[in-house]
């Protein structure tokens, strides 16, 4: 049975709530999946590292990198619509830049021998 956490986010400037579920394995307390979930929006997240060279799994939920991406992906379309705006491009940006961040500890992580396991930070 894995332990989890929930959030229901109401009213904090979104149009939409948002539940919540993240799971912590119960004896390492790692991260474990989850869900989260709200109108038209249903996110599996992965649960447990996908291993090292031979031993290494596929993914079995999704990654916070693959959000972001369907994320810039609807405001690009926006952009090339009559919803073109200032402040879309301005999320695109900071949500490139976001991405990026995570791409550079993956890198960290891998130049380290610990991306893909519970090792290190």
């Amino acid at each position: 049975m894995l332990g989890q956490t929930t959030d229901r986010t109401k009213g904090l400037n979104v149009i939409q709530d948002l539940n919540e579920q993240h799971w912590l394995h119960p004896v390492s307390g790692h991260p474990a999946g989850g869900i989260t979930q709200s109108a038209g929006l249903l996110i599996s997240w992965q649960n447990g590292p996908l291993g090292r060279g031979g031993d290494r799994k596929e993914p079995n939920g999704s990654f916070v990198e693959t959000v972001i991406n369907a994320a810039i992906g609807r405001l690009n379309f926006y952009q090339r619509s009559g919803f073109a705006c200032e402040e879309n491009a301005s999320a695109i940006s900071y949500l490139t830049q976001a991405r990026e961040v995570l791409q550079d500890r993956t890198r960290r992580r891998e130049q380290a021998g610990t991306e893909g396991t519970h090792q290190g930070n």
